[in-house]
């Protein structure tokens, strides 16, 4: 069962034809009880906020509690008294069990602008009666009938024509309503009211219709006031989001792009609204993301004029891909799984920090790679086209800078004496920018990790100078 949310400080009351409906707490506070009249509110609390109940906010509100809940199960019905039944039997394991899930819903009401009174049992009418007294929670037909037993028998709709005949034979309780011969309750109140019974206590079978979620996803929200400040939208947005993310949920859709208007003045001085578009790089039916990158855009917007409303529209979707309890895409994945990988690295570390390798024309090992961002497209056949032939081994890890060895008995030293393990690899080229003259090798350690290591080709009265240059696997 949702009712709206009062903030702490507001001294509110609702009326129906003339009367008090609901209050909020600082008006309880000053003595406005339901029932009164409205000169009697006003007696109490003349500085009382009124509102007149609108039926039509109401079902719009309720529709929109609805597609928010449907990001738990798409079993969500709606029941008497505006209230909504959602059924979470085979979720429960998804959100960490009952508790975590209804502090889930909670949270989504809260983020709605609602309070919540939630009902948790094995019957959804038995969850119904459990939120109409007061809330509660019980997760096996024995504690929800401990439960429900000593709550009122005037919970019932069907009991309620029939108050005082129950109160004059002394039957307050479910309990006390349910130990009464079932063939005379039936010929004086009705089968109806045995069904419900029987329902709530798991004797009999229960029907709904459970709501659909439309093809297509766009809501709307009329702000109570005119916000002249674009970082106040915040709020009104997120509940716009909570919409989607069940709707995207309920439709197994990940969003694309989402169009966010906001709605100006009406009037001689009408405006067109004001459209942020966000295009996401990797589809997503979560709202975390989405209202961050909403909240650093209204915080770059300058209001032409006050919004009275907000409107929140699913532009592009696509079918949602389950998601992967790896990082990196199954072997013999798409591409499709390979480009969502390097969207997801980019967004983690950053465009500079993951990079592809784009190989050049050119015969020194220094400047024979070079590396781009990930995104700038790299055409492997003219690559292969231009790679000069080898005719040994490069080693996979290129050291930033050749490091200068030591000689020790004529012979190149690292860690330890290096041995020379293969003919040498000339290379001569650079003369048009940095000529480089070098005979490359691959050298073996006392360890016997292999090296690549070059010699500078001087003169013939210059002692050779040994590099260190790459290191293999």
């Amino acid at each position: 069962m949702f009712c709206p949310s009062w903030s702490e400080d507001s001294l509110t009351v609702v009326l129906e034809q003339d009367g008090v409906l609901a209050v909020s707490a600082r008006a309880r506070a000053a003595g406005v009880r339901e029932g009164m009249r409205r000169g009697g509110a006003l007696l109490m609390a003349p500085d009382a906020q009124l509102r007149e109940r609108a039926p039509p906010l109401e079902a719009e509100a309720l529709h929109a509690v609805a597609m928010a809940l449907l990001r738990y199960t798409p079993l969500v019905a709606q029941a008497e008294e505006d209230t909504l039944l959602i059924d979470v039997g085979a979720s429960l394991r998804l959100f960490g069990g009952a508790r975590a899930l209804c502090r889930l819903a909670r949270a989504s009401m809260r983020a709605l602008g609602f309070t919540a009174v939630l009902g948790c049992a094995p019957t959804a009418r038995g969850a119904w009666l459990l939120a109409r007294g007061g809330g509660g929670r019980s997760l096996t037909i024995d504690g929800m009938t401990r439960r429900l037993r000593r709550l009122p028998a005037g919970l019932l709709p069907p009991a309620r024509p029939f108050l005082g005949w129950l109160d004059g034979i002394g039957c307050f309780t479910l309990a006390e309503l349910r130990r009464l011969p079932r063939p005379g309750l039936q010929r004086r109140c009705g089968r109806a009211l045995l069904d419900m019974l029987d329902a709530a206590h798991g004797e009999a079978p229960e029907m709904f219709d459970w709501i659909t979620a439309p093809p297509g996803f766009k809501a709307k929200l009329e702000l109570f006031d005119r916000v002249e400040h674009a970082d106040a939208l915040l709020f009104g947005a997120q509940r716009l989001l909570q919409q989607m993310t069940g709707w995207l949920c309920a439709r197994q859709f990940a969003v694309e792009r989402v169009s966010l208007l906001l709605e100006h003045e009406r009037g001689r001085v009408a405006r067109a609204p004001t459209q942020i578009e966000i295009v996401l790089a990797e589809a997503t039916w979560r709202d975390e993301h989405l209202l961050r990158l909403l909240k650093e855009r209204l915080g770059k917007i300058e209001l032409a004029a006050p919004v009275i409303g907000l409107s929140l529209e699913a532009l592009r979707v696509r079918p949602m891909t389950p998601p992967s309890d790896s990082l990196f895409p199954e072997p013999g994945g798409s591409k499709e799984d390979r480009e969502r990988l390097f969207e997801l690295l980019v967004a983690r570390l950053g465009a500079d920090n993951v990079l592809q390798a784009a190989p050049q024309a050119d015969y020194r090992p220094d400047l024979a790679n070079a590396w781009v961002p990930v995104h700038e497209k790299v055409r492997p056949a003219e690559q292969r086209a231009r790679m000069p032939p080898r005719s040994l081994p490069r080693p996979v890890w290129l050291l930033p800078k050749p490091v200068a060895l030591l000689m020790r008995d004529h012979r190149p030293f690292y860690t330890s004496p290096l041995r020379m393990v293969s003919n040498a690899e000339r290379i001569e080229a650079g003369w048009w920018s940095e000529a480089q003259t070098r005979d490359y090798f691959i050298a073996e350690g006392a360890d016997h990790a292999h090296y690549w290591v070059f010699r500078e080709r001087l003169g013939a009265e210059d002692a050779p100078r040994w590099y260190l240059h790459g290191l293999f696997g």
